[in-house]
């Protein structure tokens, strides 16, 4: 999975914020690295008189399937990323876990073949004594 932090010209924190980011997704998210083949964090100022004006976009890329986007503003570039890292966490174990592991087990789909088709469904009678 690679990992690639964006910034604009407002956002300070150069090559120890990217490191920063990068390890702590590649560690929250390696339960997903199968599935991700890039994660691009874009952090940005929006400039505006709200308090709120520090912002954080976070762009998983899964193999295959349509990207999946997640937002979060705060006071802080800090607080936007780790807001947006939570958001992100919540969406792919959503999006992944549910889809391999129903309801603590495996789903339907993930179990092997009968080894007999031709007893599938027949109640067998049990002795009674």
């Amino acid at each position: 999975m690679q990992v690639q932090v964006n910034t604009d010209h407002n956002i300070h924190g150069g090559e120890r914020l990217a490191t920063f980011v990068t390890t702590d997704l590649e560690t929250s998210l390696s339960r997903f690295s199968g599935w991700l083949t890039r994660v691009e964090v874009h952090l940005s100022e929006d400039g505006g008189s709200k308090p709120e004006d520090k912002k954080c976009v976070i762009e998983a890329r899964p193999g295959g399937k349509q990207p999946v986007a997640v937002t979060h503003h705060a006071t802080t570039v800090d607080d936007a990323y780790a807001g947006a890292a939570h958001k992100l966490g919540r969406v792919l174990d959503s999006r992944y876990s549910r889809a391999h592991d129903h309801k603590g087990s495996d789903s339907i789909r993930h179990m092997p073949p009968p080894e007999d088709p031709e007893l599938v469904g027949v109640i067998e009678d049990e002795p009674r004594g």
